[in-house]
């Protein structure tokens, strides 16, 4: 059963509503790897599967949830003996990240649980019924996914005595993460930011490990890296302003960073950016 709906809604800014739907998948039944322009949130009903960003792979089941950012290469299938079914939304608008962010879901752990109750399940629900009317009402869907994503952060706010202890893990990986996505272009260390966050240095090294299969360091590294890369479209920078814009003031050692995240010089890459940014072909 697949059942989906699009809309060409008028430019509200903050958010758009441009699609929803739900689907219940086929045994094995895969998307990707390919790129969307637009976040799509999936919430699964029922069922499992595996969702992968080429960094991180991951089992998901009933009440979990993942996000799909805008240009982030993904693949996500459902499981051969017990296949999810899923619910999903896709927006965009200049607040849309930011929501997100404030729900716990990042470009880089691009996962979510609610399983507190129903409602989230049930707004999702009445988006898809307001879409099947020939008369739907562009505010009432956009009413729906504005309460959609309050759920998602009043859930993330939510601190629970009753949490386990991989949970809590999960949320001190969370918001080293956010520290660094909103500080990687000072001069920060794993030191400062695990004191910020109130946690050991080796602590802090270890769960960051165990759930994002790379140390602390290695993730500054790479996000630092993949925002050089988003900067070099920009032809009015320099290598040297681009090493500065993501942390680092020595170019030198920029390079050398480069090099060893992308197998090329920044130069050489740049040079190749378009080959480097095509996307491959997708079954669907």
């Amino acid at each position: 059963m697949l059942e989906k709906y699009y809309f060409n809604q008028s430019d509200q800014t903050d958010l758009n509503v441009y699609r929803c739907g739900i689907e219940e998948c086929k045994p094995g039944y895969a998307w990707g790897p390919g790129v969307r322009d637009h976040f799509i949130v999936h919430y699964i009903l029922s069922g499992t599967g595996i969702f992968s960003d080429g960094k991180t792979k991951k089992k998901l089941s009933e009440g979990d949830g993942f996000v799909v950012f805008p240009n982030c290469l993904v693949t996500y299938a459902a499981d051969p003996e017990n296949p999810w079914t899923y619910s999903w939304v896709g927006f965009q608008g200049l607040k849309a990240e930011s929501f997100l962010n404030k729900a716990g879901v990042y470009r880089e752990s691009p996962f979510f649980t609610y399983k507190t109750d129903n409602k989230l399940r049930d707004c999702l629900g009445n988006m898809i019924s307001e879409a099947r009317l020939n008369t739907s009402s562009e505010l009432m869907l956009l009413g729906h996914l504005y309460i959609f994503l309050s759920l998602l952060i009043k859930n993330n706010r939510k601190d629970s005595p009753y949490e386990t202890r991989y949970f809590s893990q999960e949320k001190y990986v969370k918001r080293v993460i956010e520290f660094i996505s909103k500080n990687y272009s000072g001069k920060i260390s794993i030191g400062e930011i695990a004191s910020i966050i109130g946690l050991d240095r080796s602590y802090l090294y270890s769960i960051f490990k165990k759930v994002m299969k790379m140390s602390p360091q290695e993730f500054l590294i790479s996000f630092r890296i993949e925002r050089a890369v988003d900067l070099m479209r920009n032809s009015d920078l320099t290598i040297g302003d681009i090493a500065r814009s993501v942390g680092y003031e020595d170019p030198l050692l920029f390079s050398k960073m480069f090099k060893k995240i992308k197998g090329i010089s920044p130069n050489l890459f740049r040079q190749n950016l378009n080959s480097y940014s095509s996307p491959k072909s997708i079954s669907t």
